[in-house]
């Protein structure tokens, strides 16, 4: 539903940042019983429907516009010309530039990595590369990673980029929307989550290596359109946030070889109509979410595990962006389960398109919107 969600545009004079965080703090619930005294920071602002955020050592941060810019925001918000040396982004729709990590060894390689929608015969799909960032320029530009097939859709490109613990690298891959049946079928990327070594080989031991006619980069299939993906803190298991139709987003603990239903498995309704569009289960051979939104969608994005102790009560939480939902989601666990919910930022009125744990342990979140903001919840 996120092609759907426009936000209000508005008027009037910008905020100088302090009184910017003397508004947006009034902006916060009440957040009950796990009380917090919070007040939301504005760090940055004018980036063009920023999608992703990584930190770098030095405290500046790295961030991409869906537009197909990368820009470095200094520590006190100044915006960098756009990063050049990035291979040409096909952007339009929910695609263009789309996720941005630190290679795990960043310090000694200075590598990083992004997903971008990526046009070629056929159409276009989400592409991985990498690079060695050097001041505000990338070179060494490798494409790892070409989903297959490419496919005329300017809707679900997925794209997160998660590096596990062994160092291998899961790339989160949409259904592109008119192919929804395809997130069945094992020979290509389409529905699916990846898993590819960081140079962008396979890996020995990916569950369909070796079978007859599967993609051998596919680590889960069944998917829609996976927009959040994070590792467990203390298990180092992959999460992700994925969007349903109407109604039926999820969030998944995500194994290798496992199939997590899309389309034959979902609760969400066809657009309109509301029809069911296959079993809500649960079924044999089929992995259950272990949360999801209905009958409304929310459209979950980008999750973060708070890890930090600046939120007393909160370590431990997942914390979930919603574009539909304009809100930041807290989600308490107990294990694998998801015992409650709360939502933040409601009246600030924005999608919210990431969310980051910094390494102050501050939460930072992006908007997504023409003029879309860097903030961070302090207390």
């Amino acid at each position: 539903m996120e092609q759907a969600i426009r936000r209000p545009r508005q008027g009037g004079k910008k905020l100088s940042g302090g009184a910017a965080a003397l508004l947006l703090a009034a902006l916060l619930l009440p957040i009950g019983a796990a009380a917090q005294e919070l007040r939301a920071v504005d760090v940055a602002r004018g980036l063009d429907h920023p999608w992703s955020l990584a930190f770098l050592p030095d405290g500046r941060m790295l961030v991409t516009e869906r537009s197909g810019r990368l820009r470095i925001v200094g520590a006190d918000g100044r915006l960098s010309a756009p990063v050049a040396g990035l291979p040409t982004v096909a952007a339009g729709g929910q695609c263009g530039l789309l996720d941005v990590v630190l290679d795990p060894e960043f310090a000694e390689n200075r590598r990083i990595y992004w997903s971008y929608a990526e046009a070629g015969e056929g159409g276009n799909s989400t592409a991985v590369a990498r690079g060695r960032l050097q001041g505000e320029h990338v070179d060494e530009v490798q494409v790892l990673f070409r989903q297959q097939p490419k496919v005329h859709s300017a809707q679900h490109c997925g794209g997160r980029l998660v590096f596990a613990r062994d160092g291998r690298l899961f790339v989160t891959l949409g259904d592109r929307f008119s192919r929804k049946e395809d997130a069945q079928n094992l020979a290509n990327h389409l529905g699916k989550i990846v898993r590819i070594e960081a140079d962008g080989g396979v890996p020995a031991d990916n569950p369909f290596v070796g079978r007859p006619g599967a993609a051998p980069e596919i680590w889960s299939l069944g998917h829609r359109n996976v927009q959040g993906a994070a590792l467990h803190p203390e298990t180092g298991e992959l999460w992700e946030s994925e969007h349903g139709p109407q109604g039926g987003d999820e969030i998944n603990l995500i194994e290798g070889g496992r199939n997590y239903g899309w389309p034959l498995l979902t609760f969400g309704r066809n657009y309109g109509t509301g029809t069911r569009i296959g079993e809500e289960g649960p079924k044999p051979g089929f992995e259950q979410p272990l949360k999801t939104w209905v009958p409304i969608s929310i459209a979950p994005s980008g999750m973060a595990f708070l890890t930090s102790d600046r939120y007393p009560a909160w370590k431990g939480d997942l914390f979930v962006g919603a574009l539909r939902g304009l809100a930041l989601h807290r989600l308490t666990l107990q294990g694998r389960s998801v015992v409650g919910e709360q939502r933040l930022l409601t009246r600030l009125n924005e999608r919210i398109r990431d969310v980051r744990q910094g390494p102050d342990g501050w939460l930072y979140v992006l908007t997504d919107s023409p003029d879309g903001r860097v903030i961070r919840l302090e207390r």
